[in-house]
């Protein structure tokens, strides 16, 4: 058998961009569900023994509370291994996270009540609590680090830039003037407004049994409040949000929402990368030549722009796999059907392709470094972008058919400086109005875009 390793694995992002992931592999690998799900057992435990409605189940001394929650943290991938031992023979990975807490517990003070690990509980309880927990961990903390970053970078553009003046394209046609500043805001603007919503964002766990009625809890202590009890388990000691109604399973319905959200997230950073490939592309950005790299096998002249075309790709990749995810997660057959598990599974490489484009897109910015003489070269070369203002003012003094006079000047034509200086000239409007628009060149006809 082949040994796994970053040259044979499957996935690149296990593989070639596995240093880039490695911090992920800590909220969503196979190992993090194992140590996720083994933290809520071992909560789920304590809080029982908290409980003064569990006369058999004695409250835990704070060594023992220590003990319990030091199997968590030592669960290493030597120990994980162990429980993949035990679920070869379970053939059920929830079940060989109890058992592996249970044989922990034997030989310890807590040797009599071990039954008490798992107790009530069905596979989702814990499962799905652990991958809110898993969620909350990798796109609160890390994912949502490197969003900030991307903002960051892009913001530093927007301000670096400010008052550089740009010519426009709307339908890929000389527009109206900007700056390059002002352009960057735009993204900086919108990505900010998304990121607020996921950081928002309620991570949501129930743990009330078989089908979400707390059947088996009533049963056994029919005067405890499993409602409430459950509440503040998932609320005060997970930090989580509770989902007082459902079925088996917890609904999916905030992975849906988060997906979402990152999916538009994405898809901002994709516009992004469009737009800075084109503006290379146009020469507005040169980039940065770093030794020893090589833009193309045959071409030894070309500097691409690879790391926003990487972006690009993954983003693709991501909002593919968290649309189907973000339509399949909250539909689940009655009171619960098993083929949301392999999509849950998944979670963690969706995620995954969005880090490394947004890694890659910020790789990108580093480099760029814009060539302002080019960006004059074309405003110098487009006049006619002026035909806006002239038959605007125009309009004031009610000329007649003012746009149609300045397109029949200027559509689809080169117009010199001269030619439309003499056409203002023979304008029957103030002397002001006419210095005001003898002054304008395209390179400062910007209205307010150097101060947004």
């Amino acid at each position: 058998m082949i040994t796994l390793s970053s040259l044979t694995a499957i996935s690149p992002l296990d593989g070639r961009y596995r240093i880039v992931l490695s911090d992920l592999a800590f909220c969503f690998s196979e190992y993090a569900l194992i140590k996720f799900r083994a933290c809520v057992e071992v909560e789920w435990f304590i809080a029982l023994a908290e409980s003064v409605a569990i006369p058999e189940l004695r409250n835990l001394y704070v060594d023992e509370i220590k003990l319990l929650r030091q199997l968590v943290f030592n669960l290493d991938e030597k120990e994980a291994l162990l429980i993949k031992q035990i679920e070869k023979t379970t053939n059920h990975d929830l079940k060989a996270v109890e058992y592996y807490l249970k044989q922990k517990l034997s030989r310890t003070s807590l040797e009599r009540y071990q039954e008490f690990v798992h107790f009530a509980c069905t596979s989702e309880d814990i499962n799905n609590l652990a991958h809110a927990l898993m969620l909350k961990k990798g796109i609160g903390c890390i994912w949502q680090g490197k969003a900030e970053m991307v903002i960051q970078a892009i913001d530093e553009l927007a301000k670096k830039y400010q008052t550089v003046p740009m010519l426009a394209h709307t339908h890929g046609q000389a527009a109206s003037p900007t700056t390059v500043g002002k352009e960057m805001a735009v993204f900086r603007h919108r990505l900010k407004r998304q990121l607020q919503f996921i950081k928002n964002q309620s991570y949501l766990g129930k743990i009330n049994g078989a089908v979400g009625n707390f059947n088996a809890h009533q049963v056994a202590y029919p005067d405890m409040n499993w409602s409430q009890f459950a509440h503040d388990f998932v609320e005060k000691q997970l930090g989580l949000t509770y989902n007082p109604l459902t079925t088996q399973i917890e609904s999916h319905d905030y992975i849906a929402e988060i997906f979402h959200n990152i999916i538009r997230f994405n898809t901002i950073i994709l516009d992004f990368n469009c737009d800075m490939w084109l503006y290379i592309s146009k020469g507005y950005f040169r980039q940065k030549m770093i030794a020893g790299e090589v833009g193309s096998s045959t071409m030894p002249h070309k500097v691409n722009p690879i790391d926003f075309e990487n972006s690009e790709g993954n983003i693709g990749i991501s909002n593919a796999m968290l649309t189907f995810m973000a339509q399949k997660l909250p539909v689940s057959r009655l009171q619960r059907d098993l083929s949301d598990s392999t999509v849950l599974r998944n979670m963690g490489v969706a995620i995954g392709h969005s880090f490394l484009a947004l890694h890659s897109t910020i790789k990108g910015i580093a480099k760029l470094a814009i060539d302002e003489v080019r960006l004059q070269q074309d405003l110098n070369n487009t006049w006619q972008v002026l035909a806006e203002p002239i038959q605007t003012v125009m309009r004031k003094y009610g000329l007649e058919n003012p746009y149609n006079q300045l397109k029949d000047l200027t559509r689809g034509k080169l117009i010199t400086q001269a030619e439309l200086a003499m056409f203002i000239k023979n304008l029957p409007i103030s002397d002001e109005d006419k210095a005001c628009l003898l002054d304008l060149t395209p390179a400062n006809y910007l209205g307010l875009a150097t101060i947004i």
